[in-house]
């Protein structure tokens, strides 16, 4: 039998916060995020905190290694609202001596000029969605920023934050790769550590699934969209911003720390509207509608919809599809540990030793990773080799 965990033994939980809202909703964008004429900040800020408090309740005894401000716009908040949750989680859970207090910010001179009251907060990472380098390219993807005003905010947070990572889409209609590479490398030299590039892909229900499937839009096909990701990974592993995972580059010891707890499928606490989190074997989802939300909250003390066990099988498989993302691969063993099964159980290992051969990913003993090669072709290696859970939570 296995020792109970304690704080010193536990690895350091995450805590992902949502707010819902944004001023308008970009063309391309899927996540929840919802416009509203106005909002009842006071309201909001409790039912935060109520929903915290419940979440603190079901998972005691931990540390807190990072706490994520995702949106939504959370650069919207007010800076006494970022400030009462962080409190509030660094008093239910002691923090680790360096942790990582990430909020995503949009890029307008309106929200930079809340950065050092965010600052104050205790937000000591900001990301930032600049989405492009090149106005006309802003407009096409719904930014109510210029590229003037995006570089001036970065500006902003690079004064009032200790860590700060931005965002770029890329792969656009029409791109090349010679202006891509020109729009990179003018990225790479305001020299933040962390740098998310996002090719950019036609989601369903957003309106550039409509614009696409009218024939509008067109984004470059497979081979320009595979010579862009080369082109990507080169010139930031050149500028030593290598990619650590499929579409995140940061300097040595610069990784999002949050993020790589989801990508190593450790434990995470997530409040607000829609927020995912899991609690060892347990998934855990909250009401998405922000109304719905706050109405949840206001009935039952919290915002949850889900709390749904997952059998073992399951926790491998999210497992691996998180973990083969990252350069650094996964620990098999460990994996089978949380599936209760064996290594070889895992994996369709006639399919691995194919890809093997042909340099697309790589296995020492229990630890398997993707190689650079077929990080290209991620999403058509992952089904190929991940066996799907049985129901009694075995592997196939």
């Amino acid at each position: 039998m296995n020792a109970p965990d304690t704080p010193l033994l536990t690895p350091p939980l995450a805590l992902y916060v949502h707010w819902p809202f944004c001023v308008s909703k970009c063309p391309y964008c899927d996540f929840n995020s919802h416009v509203r004429e106005s909002v009842d900040q006071a309201a909001w800020r409790d039912a935060l905190l109520a929903d915290l408090a419940y979440e603190a309740a079901a998972l005691p005894g931990r540390r807190l290694g990072s706490i994520f401000f995702g949106g939504g716009t959370p650069s919207l908040m007010p800076p006494a609202t970022v400030a009462a949750i962080i409190d509030a989680a660094t008093s239910y859970w002691p923090p680790e001596p360096d942790i990582e207090i990430t909020l995503e910010a949009n890029p307008s001179s309106v929200e930079a000029a809340r950065f050092a009251d965010i600052a104050r907060a205790g937000v000591n990472r900001v990301s930032l969605g600049l989405q492009a380098l090149d106005d006309q390219a802003l407009v096409f993807l719904g930014r109510a920023h210029g590229v003037d005003e995006g570089l001036a905010a970065l500006a902003t947070a690079q004064a009032a934050f200790a860590r700060v990572s931005f965002d770029l889409i890329y792969a656009r209609p029409g791109q090349t790769l010679a202006a891509w590479d020109a729009e990179l490398t003018r990225a790479l030299s305001f020299g933040t550590e962390h740098l998310s590039l996002y090719q950019l892909t036609i989601e369903p229900g957003t309106r550039f699934a409509t614009e696409a499937a009218a024939g509008r839009i067109v984004i470059p096909d497979g081979d320009s969209a595979a010579d862009l990701f080369e082109a990507t990974r080169a010139t930031t592993a050149a500028a030593g911003l290598p990619a650590y995972e499929i579409s995140n580059h940061a300097r040595l010891g610069a990784e999002s720390r949050h993020n790589l707890v989801y990508w190593r499928y450790r434990d995470y606490a997530g409040v607000g509207p829609g927020a995912h989190g899991r609690r060892g074997g347990l998934a855990t989802a909250r009401h998405k509608k922000p109304e719905n939300w706050i109405g949840a909250v206001a009935r039952n003390g919290h915002g949850a919809q889900i709390e749904q066990p997952l059998v073992p099988g399951e926790r491998s498989t999210e497992a691996l599809l998180m973990g083969l993302r990252l350069r650094e691969g996964v620990d098999l063993a460990r994996i089978a540990g949380l599936g209760e099964t064996t290594v070889e159980a895992l994996i369709d290992w006639t399919a691995a030793a194919r890809l093997e051969t042909q340099g697309l990913v790589a296995r020492s003993g229990d630890h398997l990773r993707v190689t650079d090669a077929g990080m290209l072709l991620l999403d058509a290696i992952l089904p190929l080799i991940v066996l799907s859970p049985s129901p009694s939570g075995e592997g196939l």
